[in-house]
């Protein structure tokens, strides 16, 4: 069986969960806790093009925060 993440014929969702992460998820895979739906089905590439456009910060929301709390001090 192949990975269903790397198959490029496959449909997938963009998931985000509250600390802003993003992932690539098959369509027919279970939404897991935590994470909500963040772009509807699409391609492959168009859901790789999605997150690459809107998670440009890589680190957790708390994180982040966290850090331009303390360097705002």
């Amino acid at each position: 069986m192949s990975n269903p993440f790397e198959n490029e014929e496959g449909s997938y969702l963009v998931l985000v969960n509250n600390e802003g992460q993003h992932s690539l998820w098959p369509e027919f895979a279970d939404i897991p806790v935590g994470w909500t739906i963040a772009r509807g089905v699409g391609t492959r590439a168009a859901c790789l093009e999605y997150i690459t456009e809107n998670w440009t910060d890589m680190r957790p929301a708390s994180l982040a925060r966290l850090m331009t709390e303390q360097w705002s001090s």
